[in-house]
């Protein structure tokens, strides 16, 4: 790098480092009670799949939330892209809220 290079830092380490999630999801229901591991395993996949495609769509945190799972992501897209995967391996209930102001989306899959 040359010595008068400005280092910078990209949009999706800005997001993470400023705790400010693009993308929400959000598993709840029965069915997470019996497959948790299983759902778990799905989410990261499609985390990983999307970070080699995409290296700005990033998973931030998978935590326990109130029984359920929340998801946090760098990007709406990733986060899209993992409530379409839980509903067509697993199907249930699949909700998207999208935020203009915010630009935000926010997934709420139950099954």
């Amino acid at each position: 790098m040359p010595s008068d290079a400005h280092e910078e830092m990209c949009p999706a380490c800005h997001r993470i480092h400023d705790k400010f999630p693009a993308g929400f999801v959000t598993l709840e229901g029965e069915y997470l009670k019996l497959h948790r591991d299983e759902l778990r395993q799905l989410v990261e996949n499609v985390g990983e799949r999307a970070k080699k495609e995409h290296p700005l769509e990033r998973i931030m945190a998978i935590d326990d939330e109130n029984g359920g799972i929340l998801v946090t992501t760098t990007d709406i897209h990733l986060a899209r892209g993992i409530g379409e995967a839980l509903h067509h391996a697993h199907h249930g209930e699949l909700e998207f809220h999208y935020s203009d102001e915010e630009n935000q989306l926010r997934v709420h899959w139950k099954g």
